[in-house]
């Protein structure tokens, strides 16, 4: 599978004109269309085991479960490709320049190919958030109670950040009034 991939990305790099694509020729097609094979294909497995199993999947996401997802799909996000205690995990395919507010640091992806493209992924929260999301989806449908309970977990991290952040929004103006 993984020579159909490549020759499908080649593919996309001679039809496209990936070496015109961007002005700095930093940007993989090739890698970029590996990475969304992989993807396709991830989806693509999870829909033949549901259907091989004999599973059904839901008819809807109830609202509240469908928040809890979208701000457990931001936190898990920003997690990955903000936060510094998750560092080691990019490092090989990013170079910090930076930092953010709170714990959060700036990456950018790094290398070339393949290399460069997860990087790139890595280094983009609303890249990554489709993966993420998938990823929660395919779990809500096969194991509802323990998804809901993973997606409480980081909703309610993501609340305290915002709370946090509201806090020193207050000090900071306190400390300007004072």
């Amino acid at each position: 599978m993984s020579g159909a991939m490549d020759q499908a990305a080649e593919t996309v790099g001679r039809v496209t004109g990936a070496d015109e694509y961007s002005e700095e020729g930093e940007v993989s097609l090739r890698g970029l269309a590996t990475l969304a094979g992989v993807y396709a294909t991830g989806a693509g497995v999870f829909a033949w085991r549901m259907r091989a199993s004999g599973r059904q999947l839901p008819e809807r996401i109830p609202p509240l479960d469908l928040l809890l997802m979208g701000v457990a799909t931001y936190r898990s996000s920003r997690l990955l490709t903000k936060d510094k205690v998750t560092s080691f995990l990019r490092a090989p395919f990013t170079r910090r320049t930076g930092s953010l507010h709170g714990a959060e640091v700036m990456d950018v992806p790094r290398g070339h190919g393949l290399h460069r493209s997860v990087g790139e992924l890595l280094a983009c929260p609303f890249c990554v958030a489709m993966w993420i999301a998938s990823g929660l989806t395919m779990g809500y449908a096969t194991a509802p109670r323990a998804t809901r309970l993973v997606t409480s977990c980081l909703s309610s991290v993501a609340l305290s950040d915002w709370l946090q952040y509201a806090w020193s929004l207050t000090q900071q103006k306190a400390e300007g009034e004072g």
